[in-house]
């Protein structure tokens, strides 16, 4: 769209067009069979997906933590269960700082009368976690305004990788 028309369009506006809007906006036949194409392959990979989701889910066995993982921001079905079932017994972590260090939420720093002492065990913990809540921390700074407002507070003091984590480290602490 922005390469031969010049106009963005945001992907859930894509996915909405018909062929007869696709070839009013490209008359061009080579243009069209191939915005066409593509257009046909995200309805298709996403009929996919949720046939997927659906199989998925009524395949796992659900708790009750699946649920209270579903309030969070940014986390959906496939993230709420991968969490679920990558913890396994929350119960089994004394502190919440635990579950997000386990999480590799946190740095692992060791320091003495101020001085850094090492790296420390910074590849523990389980990295399926760490994924899902990054994963979740994208989402969420991009659907939700009050974690949008504390990304770009922490964009403009550190850098993306640092604001994204703190929000995956809040995910995590909620959870």
């Amino acid at each position: 769209m922005s390469r031969s028309l010049g106009v963005q369009m945001k992907n859930n506006e894509v996915k909405k067009l018909h062929e007869k809007e696709i070839k009013t906006l490209f008359p061009e036949e080579h243009l069209f069979l191939s915005v066409n194409a593509s257009v046909m392959i995200m309805h298709e990979l996403t009929r996919e997906i949720n046939h997927i989701e659906k199989v998925v889910l009524a395949k796992a066995k659900l708790r009750k933590e699946f649920h209270g993982l579903l309030s969070l921001p940014g986390i959906g079905a496939i993230l709420a269960l991968t969490i679920m079932l990558e913890v396994g017994n929350i119960n089994r972590f004394k502190e919440v700082g635990n579950y997000s260090s386990y999480c590799r939420c946190v740095k692992s720093i060791r320091t003495s009368n101020g001085k850094s002492k090492g790296g420390g065990n910074r590849k523990n913990g389980n990295k399926y976690l760490s994924w899902a809540y990054v994963e979740a921390a994208n989402i969420a700074k991009r659907y939700y305004p009050i974690v949008k407002h504390y990304y770009q507070k922490k964009m403009s003091q550190k850098n993306n990788i640092v604001a994204i984590k703190a929000i995956s480290h809040k995910l995590a602490r909620a959870s």
